[in-house]
């Protein structure tokens, strides 16, 4: 259904927020963009209570739970570019709210320059993880740079050893083309097609443990093009799962989006070949509105 004169006032809005490729604009186009319009919002008031690092504290109180499985890793999530732990309010209830007590967050700072030293700065804080908790690995979820951050340091510094799974919301794997005049930001050149970042994470990784699930949207206005959120590397153990009717703030937030995101690390949990069949039982396509 193609939207007609009636919403003239939302077009230029509407073509900011979504891939201007999309001829016309049609219900499911206006949904999503009413929902990351919302998202927005809700994500300016929380970003204070996001800027400082975290505390070493336990899930609320008064979050309804279920146990703790002891073979459950920490979690640890990565935010996107010039964002904070915030964005992961509604992700962290839901995995606290099915067993996942030990979430954690780490925030990076929004100048950092280079997805390199970012890598590094997250494998220390990994390490650190590891030696507080006693677990010998930990789950990650980044969302858009976070998960291209997440990925360098498990394919190209040795973090395959401690990163059992590997979830990207969103995360430009082969480069984006998306709001050229960032380009002025060095660590958003990192992230163009092209770049010697990119070209790096397109060598070999022979032998990479890691577990890859990269969740990419088709209404992402951010990825240019949309496939550039799906990991294609040969080496790789990696999983695509297409998510329909939603844009890039809503990945990280969305209730379908965290059931998905509970699954694939649950499915971690399995032995590798069962694991393996379980991904190619799920050609996932994972429809929220």
């Amino acid at each position: 259904m193609k939207v007609t004169r009636a919403l003239p006032p939302l077009l230029p809005l509407c073509q900011w927020l979504l891939p201007t490729r999309l001829a016309g604009l049609s219900v499911a186009l206006l949904k999503a963009t009413a929902l990351e319009v919302a998202i927005l919002a809700g994500h300016l008031l929380l970003y204070p209570s996001g800027i400082a690092q975290e505390r070493r504290t336990s899930a609320a109180p008064d979050t309804p739970q279920l146990p703790t499985r002891p073979d459950h890793p920490p979690v640890l999530l990565l935010h996107g570019f010039i964002d904070n732990r915030s964005v992961f309010v509604l992700l962290r209830r839901s995995l606290a709210q099915h067993g996942r007590h030990r979430v954690m967050s780490l925030n990076y700072s929004p100048l950092t320059c280079d997805i390199r030293t970012a890598a590094e700065l997250l494998g220390r804080h990994v390490e650190e993880i590891c030696e507080r908790t006693g677990s010998g690995q930990v789950d990650i979820v980044g969302h858009s740079l976070g998960g291209l951050i997440a990925r360098y340091y498990a394919q190209r510094l040795g973090g395959d050893l401690r990163v059992r799974t590997l979830v990207t919301l969103g995360t430009p794997h082969s480069g984006t083309r998306a709001v050229p005049l960032a380009n002025a930001h060095p660590i958003v050149r990192q992230m163009r097609p092209g770049s010697q970042v990119i070209e790096e994470l397109a060598l070999p990784a022979p032998g990479c443990r890691t577990q890859f699930v990269s969740f990419w949207s088709d209404l992402d206005h951010v990825m240019d093009p949309l496939e550039t959120a799906c990991i294609d590397h040969p080496d790789l153990l990696a999983q695509n799962v297409r998510v329909s009717g939603i844009g890039h703030l809503a990945l990280p937030v969305h209730p379908a989006v965290a059931t998905g995101i509970r699954q694939a690390l649950e499915t971690a949990q399995q032995p590798a070949s069962d694991a393996a069949a379980d991904t190619a039982a799920h050609a996932d396509d994972l429809t929220v509105a």
